[in-house]
């Protein structure tokens, strides 16, 4: 018998070209007056434009976020948040800057206002992230959900095509996860699909044309929805594996998720066939794992964990780490079948059952 559970979130999603020009109506909603603007190195230009349109409302710029939120970086966020007594935070970019919002959250009560560049969906849910001592712990806490989302899909014109296609396969691991989740529902079914759907439809576009405005709007409802999804379902397998490797060798967050998914969703065919035959439709092959590989490669540039930097010596350690208080997953994780997985996935293999 059909049986669930599932609870709304509260956040409100302002979506649309031409969005952050709402965001300062935004602050004020929150009622904002010193917020502390979180963003990464090498975005001036945006940081500028922002400023610019917020003008006093602006008490501080933390400009140093990191990939998987390094304990140190989210230290040294808090601190500036304290510095500048501020009482919002926004964050600008992708899930790196989120992260670090999300660090302070966890410790203050100040609210989230999210403006996303990239397709991480981070910005949809509770899930929080911290990295320390190469070991990357993540939970939830309703207390980082950010309040307000505003999606511009103009600010991801200049993703190139190789990141655009990464990032969207980063968002499409949280519906193919979802279908299979433990605490999987309808409405979460749904979500996932369409999200598989739309990001399929959009990513290979967005690769040849990156100033196709339709096709980056749709990549980004896409990727909306596979927020949606990670905040109302635990992952399994494939965010294991890509927690552990990037926590424990700094791989790139967004190319290890591409790299895996495949080789997570073939491990978990045989235990989850509803759940491949939704991801199968929605990608119009009849391989989840193997569609999901072609895809993955729509750029031209087949990618691997040899290619990010990984080193073969890891793999055994890799291994270890991804088996060690697992989260669910529909198949039981032995050391060596994950091994075997990790050895194709370093190589760029298709992936195999």
């Amino acid at each position: 018998m059909l049986s669930f559970v599932y609870q709304t979130l509260p956040s409100r999603v302002v979506f649309g070209a031409g969005s952050l020009e709402k965001a300062p109506e935004e602050i004020e909603r929150l009622g904002a007056t010193r917020v502390l603007v979180i963003t990464t190195p090498g975005r001036r230009p945006l940081d500028a434009d922002l400023a610019a349109r917020l003008g006093s409302k602006v008490a501080g710029l933390f400009d140093r976020a990191a990939m998987h939120a390094p304990i140190k970086v989210v230290q040294q966020a808090r601190a500036e948040a304290e510095r500048v007594r501020a009482d919002c935070c926004l964050a600008i970019g992708g899930g790196s800057t989120t992260g670090v919002a999300k660090g302070i959250a966890m410790v203050s009560p100040l609210p989230i206002i999210c403006i996303p560049t990239t397709y991480s969906g981070s910005e949809m849910t509770p899930v929080w992230g911290l990295t320390e001592d190469g070991v990357k712990k993540t939970g939830r806490d309703l207390r980082v959900q950010p309040k307000t989302v505003i999606y511009d899909p103009k600010l991801t014109i200049s993703m190139p095509a190789r990141l655009s296609v990464t990032s969207g396969m980063n968002a499409m691991a949280h519906c193919v996860e979802g279908l299979y989740a433990q605490d999987a529902s309808p409405i979460v079914s749904l979500m996932a699909e369409e999200g598989i759907r739309t990001l399929a439809q959009s990513l290979p576009v967005v690769a040849k044309e990156p100033a196709n405005i339709e096709a980056r709007s749709l990549a980004f409802c896409g990727a909306w929805l596979s927020g949606c999804v990670l905040a109302a379902v635990g992952m399994a397998l494939h965010h294991k594996l890509c927690h552990a490797l990037g926590g424990a060798f700094g791989l790139p967050h967004a190319e290890t998720h591409t790299v895996l998914l495949p080789y997570a969703t073939a491990y978990n065919a045989s235990a989850a066939p509803q759940a491949m035959e939704r991801v199968a439709r929605a990608l119009g092959v009849k391989s989840a794992a193997q569609g999901l590989y072609e895809l993955a490669g729509s750029t031209g540039d087949r990618i691997s964990l040899k290619s990010l930097g990984m080193k073969r010596e890891d793999l055994d350690r890799a291994a270890e780490l991804a088996t060690k208080n697992p989260y669910y997953n529909p198949r039981p994780l032995t050391k060596d079948a994950i091994r075997m997985l990790l050895e194709d996935a370093y190589e760029g293999r298709p992936p195999h059952a």
